[in-house]
This record gives structure tokens, C-alpha cells and sequence, in this order.
């Protein structure tokens, strides 16, 4: 549940100059939380909370984002917080039996429940019932969450979709439940809400042998068929289906988006270590993305587009700034 935490975290980064703020990821059912303490948008007490939060940001000039989520097996695990255990929470101390296309766990973490296709319909209706009451509350937009090693990415990776029936094997079948949760949650948004999507364009498994996984071509493809489903923007970063060795640095996903966007021909956000305001302006004059996304450097610096504009040279007027900062950021 979003509490006055959740005011004075976003509300800072809205009053900071962030033109779009995507709140973290809501888990559309119980068991689909990451975590006993994430918060989700199931039911409308929790949709109600995020009213005032909405609200204030609008207030404050920022467009207002949602992520949906259903972590499937990376579910009904500790915070990873100082002073928490790691690993999944037993049944018996407030965890719950996690659900995946197939019985296969995320290394390290208990084994999930293979969903059936009663199960995987009832999926479908969560993720439109929870953008439906996103919409209702004043959020701007939503993002279905298909990376990062929860449900409906592992529903497209063969690494975790063992499954044998018309969702499972080849292509088409695994991409089957993310075209039917994009259609259920585009039919349900207002037509001028942009749709975005995120998704991991590689498993980073390519060269692990005998091993077929998901890679970056068959992002691209997917990429094309949901842009004619009503995906306008996709969100493109990578990996987190299993704990596999990824050499990172700044701005190591850019290659991911660009190859989407050319690919595909559709509208991407970079994301990954674009916190230098260089670095990230960079990518957009060079066309390789339409939009970055900001995450660990807005947790240090509420204030990152403010001092952004004042690094990269933008005059006075340029960049919007609330009246309390204007002194300070132009006196």
C-alpha cells in the first residue's frame, strides 16, 4: 500500500523536473509481489492510495506512470534489505506458493507451480483489472513488466517455458500471453494513454551451450507484432532471467534499444548506468533511443533534471522549474 513515504519520494523527483515518473512496480495480485512488502493496485483501496500521490505530481508538472507486475517464480521473496534473510519466504513465516509457466525454479528459490490455462486467463484479467484502476486514480500512463526474469518473461524465454501446450514451445506460443495481457490492458486504457512495455532483449545466455534462450532478434520481432497491437513505446533492457554473468557499464543496454528501434520501427526507452547527463543526451541527439529512463541516479539526486539542465547549458525559460527553486536554480 503507497503510504506519505511514497508522496514524499515521488512528489521530490516531480518538484525535481522529472517530466514522466514511472512508479515502481505493482503487483496486480497477491502472489504476484515480489515481495511481502511491495506494493500493488488489486484492489481499489490500494488504487485510492495512489490518488493523492497522483495528484500532488501532477500538480508539480510531472506525467504520472505505472508499472504492472507479476513475478511468477522471482516471487514471495525477503526485500533484500539489510537485515533480511535472502532467498524465498517459507509458507509458514508469510511467503506463498509462487506460480510459472513451468515447474522450474529461479535458481536459489523455491519451486513454483506450473499455471494452467484456467490460471493463466485469470492472469490476463488481473493485469487489465489493475491498469483499468490505474486509469481511474489519474495515472498518466502504465508499462506491462515482461523483463527481468518475472511472469510474462518467463513465459518468453525457452529457458524457463517448458510447457507443451498452445503456450508453450514454439515462438508464437510463448509470446501468446503477453499479446493477450497487451490486448486486455490496451482495451481498457484511454486512447490517448500511451501503452509501454517493458521487456530484457537477451537472456545473456547466447553462448551458454545447448542452451536456446531469448535473444535479441526475437525481441525485435516481438517488438514489431505488439506495435500493431497498440505498444507505442518499448522500454528495452535485459537479462534477470537467471543470475548469468553480465558485463555492465554505462550505457552498456543502448546497443538493445537501438537495435528495437530500427528493427522494429517503433519509439524506445534506453535504460542502464545513464545517469551522466552527457552520456544520456548523447543517445538521444544520436537517435539511438527516444527517451531514457533515470533509475539509481534519481535515487541519489531528486533534483537530476535540474542540475542536468544546468550542466548541458539551458538558459533560463528552457526547462521548467518550480518557483521555490527558481532563485537558486537561476538567481
Amino acid at each position: 500500500m503507497p503510504t506519505d513515504w511514497h508522496l514524499v519520494h515521488y512528489g521530490a523527483r516531480a518538484a525535481g523536473g522529472f517530466g514522466l515518473i514511472m512508479v515502481e512496480a505493482a503487483a496486480i495480485s497477491p502472489n504476484g509481489r515480489i515481495s511481502n512488502q511491495c506494493v500493488g493496485l488489486w484492489n481499489d483501496e490500494q488504487a485510492s492510495a495512489w490518488r493523492p500521490i497522483v495528484d500532488f505530481c501532477h500538480a508539480q508538472g510531472a506525467a504520472m506512470g505505472v508499472q504492472l507486475i507479476h513475478a511468477g517464480r522471482k516471487a514471495a521473496t525477503y526485500p533484500g534489505l539489510p537485515g533480511f534473510e535472502s532467498g524465498s519466504i517459507p509458507v509458514d513465516d508469510g511467503g506463498w506458493v509462487t506460480v510459472a509457466p513451468s515447474a522450474e525454479p529461479f535458481p536459489g528459490l523455491a519451486p513454483p507451480e506450473e499455471l494452467t490455462v484456467k490460471e493463466i486467463k485469470g492472469v490476463v484479467a488481473d493485469f487489465a483489472a489493475a491498469a483499468r484502476r490505474a486509469m481511474t486514480v489519474g495515472f498518466d500512463t502504465v508499462e506491462i513488466h515482461a523483463a527481468h526474469g518475472y511472469l510474462l518473461h518467463q513465459f518468453l524465454s525457452p529457458v524457463s517455458n517448458r510447457r507443451t501446450d498452445n503456450y508453450g514451445g514454439s515462438f508464437e506460443n510463448r509470446i501468446r500471453l503477453l499479446i493477450e495481457v497487451v490486448d486486455a490492458v490496451r482495451s481498457v486504457i484511454s486512447d490517448t494513454a500511451p501503452l509501454f512495455l517493458r521487456i530484457s532483449a537477451t537472456d545473456w545466455l547466447e553462448d551458454a551451450p545447448g542452451l536456446t534462450s531469448w535473444t535479441i532478434q526475437e525481441s525485435v520481432a516481438l517488438a514489431r507484432i505488439l506495435r500493431d497491437r497498440g505498444v507505442d513505446i518499448v522500454d528495452v533492457s535485459s537479462g534477470g532471467l537467471v543470475p548469468a554473468p553480465i558485463v555492465s557499464g554505462p550505457g552498456y543496454q543502448v546497443p538493445f534499444a537501438e537495435a528495437v528501434r530500427q528493427g522494429a520501427d517503433i519509439p524506445v526507452v534506453a535504460v542502464g548506468q545513464l545517469g551522466d547527463p552527457v552520456l544520456a543526451q548523447r543517445v538521444l541527439f544520436d537517435a539511438k533511443a527516444d527517451a531514457v529512463d533515470i533509475g539509481r541516479a534519481a535515487l541519489f539526486d531528486p533534483a537530476w533534471p535540474l542540475r542536468a539542465a544546468r550542466l548541458l547549458g539551458l538558459a533560463e525559460g528552457e526547462w521548467p522549474v518550480p518557483e521555490s527553486y527558481h532563485r537558486g536554480m537561476w538567481g
